[in-house]
């Protein structure tokens, strides 16, 4: 204590010094002639002389910043040997808790630098800013002739006379790893056959080409195979006769996938290439995923591709692009004031990628040069004009009316090269599909090639083919952007193919499924890091010969499935119900398999003698904090049992900063204390476990632990029953029935007052925030942040959308409401229950078809600052229902939203009432908000939802959808297999100080580093891990600390991933380190935030951030590890631009 209270008088002492020095700075400078640029006139206005004094503030601040930063670090130290525990809650007598004052500082001290790169304002505006191009375009759907969505394509004969046109013809075979049929079941019906006719079919003439994309369907081919035909495909691949495009485990969803499984998934691919082929894919492929994210041209771009092509683009936006020759062009990043994120982006400029719709604008042309359509086969032309086989008779005319169509379509282009894609889903896999297409088209590019008056040059081409060449002809390096070409930025969404059919469904269809893909991300990303440490530390030992490396081939399985999910028929939610159940089914198996990695690496790092260690997979160390009975059911957490002996708990955090946390942990006795490893009382709090709004579990309880948890780190706690009054203070609650005739069960040991009327309206409180609930319905009606005298409207309702009663319904895919949103009209008012306690308060408010929990941490930092709302939903009973929680407040947002894209970056949206409502919907994986110049509320989410805000002042998004029919769209099933699934969100109200409205006006936006924080804790939750052991046979604990310094705030590990070795079901000695440095807006206001970090310019020093480990090698590389950047040098330290993400190949041991 005494050491205690040295440390913070030293600590308040070293304050007072640097602000004192800090004053007296300023004071010289106001005296100092020489500082006033203005040679001695003093400015007239008081304001102009305040904002002097401010710039000069800020310049003395910068020289100050790295004294106080020696000084903070040095308090820190102190504090750090000092470290108290957290100080118990008092309870005055006005009945609220407060907690007393942090007996640490915490600082966040942001340099002045570090807020200029959201202020932006470097680099030049693009040509095409998306959000631009979508006020600018009427949306018309004028029938546009053959080209119904487009217009009249006319020529002038001669026009190549001077520049031949150059025509890549380009095979492929789109295959969905899981849509109408399991990824298995496709494998062993089509994708086998298609790949061993390939390797067939390829060797017969050297003139064919074929492109792949999904390694996912292409690494289990290859596990099958002979090693004859693996060499014949390295060599069909080294002769470019087969190119790997994009190489991702999938194609990719770019709506709901979050950046971590996006380029999780892209590395798993791409390390199986360059291991078994050797080779590194150039260019990307996504012909499929139902619009696109700027987050991919970004990977890509890192990934080092020089170029990419996309085709789901909303029909407008093709043909008003077709209009400009504008459907080449580089592709750019918001931020990036120079051109380091380019990358050429071709779009398709027609309706699908079918043949009908490739070859050129007129489908019946097309199709009858699809030559698997040739009469007698199984599909036909729907145009009713079949194609023929070429002869010698037909040949000239054939060639002919092909060659019209490439010239349309060329017009369209800025160059005298053509793409011609030549595949469908699935395709190529019949021997007899290969000769038909292959032979008949190679008769007609001999034909066409020796002719010379018809100036064309057709062939076989992969995509890379058609880019290098397109390159060549323009005559500058791949990669460079082609003279004339235009810039671009902003994203594709939402999409929509014909008519008013908007693919905004799937951002929220079997939202079940796109939660436990988090889930999953969650553990795989700790399990991740957590192996890495250990593995790293027991080589260190020595010690590696005991520790289990049959893990890492759990950790390899769990990657390729969580890949697999971001495939987008799967987290998009639109294939079969079997198919889900397939998926399910991997992503538990996956999830269960991570917890066992998880608990081996934690037994091996937290004990205290690593002699002891030994690995027993029949009996774990570790008991799992939660388990699932079935894919498609809710999590139930374990009950630890308490008995004369203390129980241990081993806690991780796998986050990169240290946090203070509310740690619930179920027990089964009320008389329960919680002591940290070394024995003192930490501040916690009981409550009761609700089986229903009224039904309380006998027998078990909830403690919620407050406890400081190491940055990545292992704490260990101890769980004692308690004889005496020492037991952990309870919470009271009060359950408002609303007039309905319903049993209560209370619970044992804590009290409960029941009211049979519903409640006044009320509110809850903490040091931040006070927020206020309508007593008839329990929801949220308004927040007011400390320090303000007048409450912001911020009120929650439910509402449900209908489908139409015409032809075209909701699917899977669209949304096709009809009409505004209807309130939700339960048949039973709800039941309130509000719950009051030391560390937490709650409101729980029970519907039908909708449990809704609001919850206010009273607790320091982070976890006090926002709302905790999750929903538990339940929609198996509607019938062509959509539900929605809509927020309205008092924010004048006129007609601006911002949503996220891939938890990644913020795209600033707005509502065009010129389209109709569905259009307005937006993928929301991790927030969305709201502002004005005084106010910001974000909508923080655990799982992606499709989001909106249909006037000023709300945000709205859509829970579940349970819709009847199929859409059209080729999956011939409703959304009937809704599960009761779990929303989780925060909600974070901010002050903006510094707002101005040219700076609003810019097409960029970014999150306050508070809103990152609140994101990545609610995204990656402290696990709680019971030791089996109980205390007499227990081996020495010790918490864990990884790292020996704090990480810089705007800094996150996205991974620490330990590399394949040679035999791929075992770890190499190195690992990829994934860093990325986030952007942040700095005008949001920001007190108490309890972070013990502070921003650094970019710059980190690796060599002494992992405690007791070395840092043996540090190779920076491309985003996927295929190209080494630089060469290794022998510094540690890393410099990172703000919104970078980078990769470095190190040694840890």
């Amino acid at each position: 204590m005494k050491l205690k209270k040295q440390v913070t008088v030293c600590g308040a002492a070293i304050f007072c010094v640097a602000v004192f020095s800090l004053y007296l700075m300023l004071d010289r400078v106001q005296h100092d002639p020489a500082r006033h640029q203005s040679g001695g006139n003093f400015p007239r206005s008081q304001i102009s002389v305040l904002q002097n004094r401010i710039e000069q503030l800020e310049q003395l601040l910068e020289e100050n910043h790295e004294i106080i930063s020696h000084i903070k670090d040095s308090v820190l130290e102190l504090t750090a040997h000092a470290e108290g525990q957290p100080a118990l809650p008092q309870h005055p007598l006005n009945g609220s808790w407060v907690l007393p004052p942090e007996n640490r500082p915490s600082f966040l001290s942001v340099s002045p630098q570090d807020c200029q790169f959201a202020l932006g304002g470097k680099g030049q505006s693009p040509d095409l800013q998306m959000l631009a191009v979508y006020s600018l375009l009427p949306f018309d759907n004028q029938d546009g002739g053959v080209w119904k969505q487009g217009f009249d394509i006319t020529y002038e004969p001669n026009e190549w006379d001077t520049e031949p046109l150059q025509v890549f013809v380009v095979p492929h075979s789109h295959n969905d790893p899981g849509w109408i049929k399991t990824f298995d079941k496709y494998y062993y019906d089509q994708t086998q056959h298609i790949l061993n006719s390939m390797v067939l079919k390829m060797q017969e003439d050297p003139r064919r080409r074929f492109i792949w994309s999904e390694i996912s369907f292409f690494s289990k081919w290859w596990d099958n195979i002979s090693a004859q035909k693996r060499a014949a495909v390295r060599r069909l691949v080294g002769n470019g006769q087969l190119e790997m495009v994009t190489g991702g485990w999938v194609m990719a969803d770019e709506a709901n996938s979050h950046y971590f499984a996006m380029i999780d998934q892209l590395i798993e691919g791409h390390q199986w290439l360059e291991k078994n082929i050797g080779v590194t894919p150039r260019s990307g492929w996504a012909v499929d995923p139902f619009g696109y994210s700027s987050t991919m041209p970004y990977l890509l771009k890192r990934s080092n591709l020089t170029a990419m092509l996309i085709q789901r683009v909303h029909y407008a936006i093709k043909k008003h692009f077709a209009a400009t020759q504008n459907l080449e062009f580089m592709w750019r990043q918001t931020w990036d004031p120079d051109t380091s994120t380019d990358i050429l982006c071709h779009m398709m400029p027609f309706y699908s990628y079918d043949v009908p719709h490739t070859c050129g604008p007129d489908p019946k042309i097309c199709c009858q040069f699809d030559f698997k359509r040739l009469p007698g086969g199984r599909i036909n032309c729907p145009w009713k004009v079949p194609p023929r086989a070429i002869t010698d008779a037909n040949v000239a005319e054939r060639a002919q009316l092909l060659l019209d169509q490439y010239r349309k379509k060329s017009k369209l282009y800025r160059s005298k090269v053509l793409l011609v894609p030549l595949g469908d889903d699935f395709r190529y896999d019949k021997p007899q599909e290969w000769d038909a297409q292959f032979l008949n088209y190679q008769r007609i590019f001999d034909f066409l090639n020796s002719r010379p008056d018809l100036h064309v040059q057709a062939q076989f081409g992969t995509l890379s083919d058609y880019f290098d060449a397109l390159y060549k002809k323009v005559g500058i390096v791949p990669g460079m952007r082609p003279p004339g070409f235009p810039v671009l930025t902003g994203d594709f969404f939402s999409y929509a193919d014909r008519e008013d059919h908007y693919w905004t469904g799937y951002f929220t269809s079997r939202p079940f499924y796109k939660s436990l893909d988090r889930v999953l991300e969650a553990h795989l990303r700790g399990a991740e890091i957590l192996y890495s440490l250990a593995l790293a530390h027991s080589r260190r030992a020595g010690a590696d010969g005991r520790y289990p490396l049959s893990d890492y081939a759990l950790l390899t399985n769990a990657r390729r499935n969580l890949g697999l999910f971001q495939h987008h028929d799967a987290i998009a939610g639109t294939a079969k119900e079997a198919v889900a159940v397939d998926y399910g089914v991997r992503l538990l198996q996956s999830l269960t398999n991570l917890k066992r990695v998880i608990i081996n690496a934690a037994h091996y790092l937290v004990l205290g003698d690593k002699d002891t260690y030994h690995y027993d997979p029949a009996a774990p160390f570790l008991g799992m904090d939660e388990t699932r009975s079935s894919q498609d059911s809710l999590p139930e957490r374990t009950v630890v049992k308490l008995g004369t002996s203390p129980r241990f708990l081993v806690v991780f955090n796998p986050l990169e900063q240290e946090r203070l946390s509310v740690v619930p942990v179920l027990v089964d006795s009320p008389h329960v204390r919680v002591l940290s490893e070394e024995g003192q009382p930490l501040p916690s709090q009981l409550s009761a476990v609700w089986n229903s709004a009224t039904d309380a579990v006998p027998d078990v309880y909830q403690v919620s632990v407050l406890a400081r948890l190491p940055a990545l780190g292992l704490r260990v706690l101890q769980l004692h029953k308690a004889l005496d009054g020492h037991a952990a203070p309870g919470s009271s609650t009060r359950l408002y029935l609303h007039g309905r005739d319903v049993p209560v069960r209370k619970p044992e040991a804590l009290p409960l007052h029941v009211f049979p009327a519903a409640a006044d309206d009320f509110c809850l409180e903490n040091q931040h925030l006070q927020a206020c609930f309508l007593g008839r319905t329990g929801l949220l009606q308004s927040l007011r942040p400390a320090g303000e005298e007048q409450a912001h409207r911020v009120s929650s309702e439910f509402l449900v959308y209908g489908t139409r009663t015409s032809k075209d319904k909701s699917g899977a895919y669209l949304f096709l409401p009809d009409g505004e949103a209807k309130p939700y009209a339960p048949k039973d008012p709800p039941v309130v229950r509000v719950m009051e306690g030391p560390l937490y308060s709650e409101v729980a408010s029970y519907y039908q078809h909708v449990q809704t929990v609001v919850r206010l941490y009273n607790v320091p930092g982070v976890e006090g600052l926002s709302l905790d709302v999750s929903c538990l939903v339940d929609i198996r009973d509607h019938i062509n229902k959509e539900l929605a929680l809509r927020f309205s407040t008092d924010i004048e947002s006129d007609d601006t939203f911002f949503t996220d894209l891939n938890g990644f970056q913020i795209q600033p949206r707005r509502y065009q009432r010129k389209l109709p409502l569905q259009a307005n919907f937006y993928p929301m994986p991790a927030m969305a908000y709201i502002q004005d110049m005084q106010s910001r509320l974000t909508l923080l989410t655990a799982q992606a939802l499709g989001v909106s805000s249909l006037h000023s002042g709300q945000l709205e998004v859509i829970l579940d959808r349970r819709l009847m029919q199929d859409d059209n769209r080729g999956l011939g099933q409703g959304l009937k297999d809704n599960k009761r699934t779990c929303n989780r969100f925060r909600l974070l109200l901010e002050r903006r100080s510094t707002a101005n409205k040219v700076q609003d006006e810019r097409p960029i936006s970014f999150p306050s580093l508070l809103s990152h924080i609140t994101s990545v804790h609610q995204n990656a939750e402290a696990l709680v891990m019971p030791v089996a052991l109980e205390k007499p046979a227990l081996p020495a604990l010790r918490s864990f600390v990884p790292l020996a310094t704090t990480l810089p705030c705007d800094f996150h590990i996205l991974n620490l991933r330990t590399l394949q070795a040679e035999d791929d079901s075992l770890p190499s000695a190195e690992a990829a380190l994934i860093l990325h440095r986030k952007g942040f807006d700095c005008s949001l206001e920001a007190k108490n935030l309890g972070f013990n970090c502070t921003t650094s310019q970019g710059k980190l020093a690796l060599g002494g951030l992992f405690q007791g480990l070395e840092l043996g090698s540090l190779q920076p590389t491309s985003l996927t590890l295929m190209y080494p950047l630089g060469t290794a040098s022998n510094s540690t330290n890393i410099h990172l631009d703000p919104m970078e993400i980078a990769t470095f190949r190190i040694r840890l041991g």
